[in-house]
């Protein structure tokens, strides 16, 4: 507490100000502590810890800063935000006569205090910059009026390279402090000389230590008077916090944040300040991401993913299985053709090939031979060996000889022969080979050779060309290669086709009728008329008087 004493004639009135050292026994940090002692002797919190009477290095009542230092940092954290009114810093004296002459004098000069709400001096506002003392002027103990708000007192100190300072000011900077006491209220929201009065305006939150008039407000207010809520989109310290991504702006609490609507699709938390989880997405986070190529690219708000689908996978939301016959990252590779359907992912031809392929992607048409369903069918007897279509086992050149059919796989109808079963079998055959023609089986009467198309030799018919013609034609051994029969007839004597008839040899057991055309038979090829129709008469007059 601080105070001041006034005499007024012979009563003495103390004027007591009720302001509180604030900085006493808070956390405290300096930038570079001298090694050279024990922390005892030489911590930062040796500033704070009320003790000021051995202000030498033995003493531990001061801060020692470290040697040959071009900056020198020292601050006290007031635990939260309070009001000051004034403070005053007891620097080092080592104990011995403060002016020119004592060695820390020009250490303590072109000092600065900051007071912030972090660690950080510029984020904070500047409360005293020495630019004026000298080593003969400044005193061991400084009181600086200081009506202001803030977390953390800083002291400050430096010797840049690149600045000029004056030539009073020892070279390196340090911080040896002994004390450093900060007045003013423990509690936020109140002023007057002892920290009773409240802030007039509700919604302030801090307010001039002396007048009370708002020099902050409460978080979610604004206002020369905190009488304004934040505007929408905005809340918190000094309305400088952006709302979160609300479903609604004007519903995001002015004060903390919050996001009373709910949160816009993709955010989550109740600032909605987090995108969804990984792998979720939209509104409240609930939906599924598909199958991304990478779950790490799925739109946090819609879903879309950013860098394609993985294989088998369709649509900006990669969720739609490949259409039959296409298959991969984004569908974007086709089937085989010949696949009875192929897997979405692999492309591989999962329910097996169309007739006439084989492998896994059914890309490589059956092997030499063979064609068909799952290439297990044998291709038939085409012409010279070559391959039958792959797909149907159609034989593209033909067949070979003694096969016909668009396979190649029938035997040639009876009398047919040779490639397709084009050719004919000699009407002579019986029964010739399919692929050659060779009568196999023989000739018919008559005929002789491989393809029974050679006549019997002369003076020979019939089966296998083994019957000799009668001897009685009229051209003995000259008779139809065939049948036998005599070509011009028989010799005199001789009768019926082969000429192997006696003539009359049954003359007196038939009518006349009948005699008559046996004659005419014997006789037509071997007498002239004149003497044939002689030959009749005498025959006749002797058969009349018979």
């Amino acid at each position: 507490m601080s105070g001041l004493c006034v005499c007024l004639g012979t009563f003495l009135f103390s004027i007591s100000f009720a302001y509180d050292n604030i900085a006493l026994r808070n956390p405290a940090y300096q930038e570079n502590r001298y090694t050279g002692l024990s922390e005892a002797l030489s911590q930062a919190s040796n500033a704070v810890d009320g003790l000021k009477t051995d202000l030498s290095v033995w003493g531990g009542q001061c801060v020692i800063s470290g040697n040959n230092k071009k900056t020198a940092t020292w601050w006290v954290n007031l635990t939260s935000i309070l009001s000051i009114h004034h403070m005053r810093i007891y620097y080092r004296t080592g104990n011995a006569p403060w002016g020119p002459t004592n060695g820390f004098t020009p250490r303590f000069l072109g000092f600065s205090v900051y007071v912030s709400n972090t660690t950080d001096k510029s984020e904070g506002s500047l409360c005293f910059k020495d630019t004026s003392y000298t080593v003969n002027t400044i005193p061991p103990v400084i009181n600086i009026t200081c009506p202001m708000h803030g977390q953390y007192v800083i002291y400050y100190n430096e010797r840049l390279s690149w600045t000029s300072f004056p030539s009073d000011e020892y070279r390196y900077a340090h911080n040896d402090l002994c004390e450093f006491e900060i007045y003013g209220c423990r509690i936020p929201g109140v002023y007057g000389t002892n920290c009773s009065m409240p802030c007039p305006d509700n919604n302030c939150r801090y307010c001039h230590i002396e007048t009370g008039a708002c020099q902050g407000c409460k978080p979610g207010y604004q206002g020369h008077r905190c009488e304004l809520e934040c505007n929408d989109g905005k809340y918190g310290e000094v309305c400088g916090e952006e709302c979160g991504f609300c479903a609604d702006l004007s519903y995001c609490n002015h004060v903390n944040g919050t996001c009373l609507s709910g949160c816009d699709a993709g955010y989550k938390g109740n600032l909605c300040r987090h995108e969804c989880d990984l792998g979720t997405y939209g509104d409240k986070c609930n939906e599924t991401c598909g199958n991304c190529q990478d779950l790490n690219e799925c739109h946090h708000s819609n879903g879309t993913c950013l860098t394609g689908c993985r294989a088998g996978y369709d649509g900006a939301l990669c969720k739609t299985p490949c259409p039959d016959g296409l298959f991969g990252p984004g569908c974007v590779d086709k089937c085989n053709i010949t696949c009875r359907g192929c897997n979405r992912v692999s492309g591989l031809c999962q329910n097996g090939c169309l007739p006439g392929w084989k492998g896994d992607y059914c890309h490589i048409e059956c092997d030499f031979g063979t064609y068909g369903d799952m290439c297990n069918e044998t291709c038939g007897k085409c012409l010279d060996q070559t391959h039958c279509h792959h797909t149907n086992g159609t034989c593209l050149s033909g067949c070979s000889a003694g096969y016909d059919g668009a396979l190649c796989k029938t035997y040639c109808d009876d009398n047919f022969f040779g490639e397709n079963c084009k050719e004919r079998c000699n009407e002579t055959c019986i029964g010739c080979n399919r692929k050659t023609g060779v009568c196999e089986y023989g000739c018919r009467p008559g005929w002789k050779g491989i393809y029974c198309h050679e006549a019997c030799d002369a003076g020979y018919y019939g089966k296998r060309c083994l019957q000799e013609c009668s001897a009685f034609c009229k051209i003995s051994r000259d008779c139809h290669h065939v049948t036998g029969y005599c070509t011009y007839g028989c010799k005199s004597g001789w009768q019926g086709k082969d000429c192997l008839e006696v003539c009359f040899d049954s003359f007196e057991t038939f009518g006349f009728k009948y005699r008559q055309a046996e004659l005419l038979r014997c006789f037509e090829f071997v007498l002239w008329k004149p003497s044939f129709e002689w030959i009749f008469r005498s025959l006749h007059n002797n058969i009349e008087e018979i």
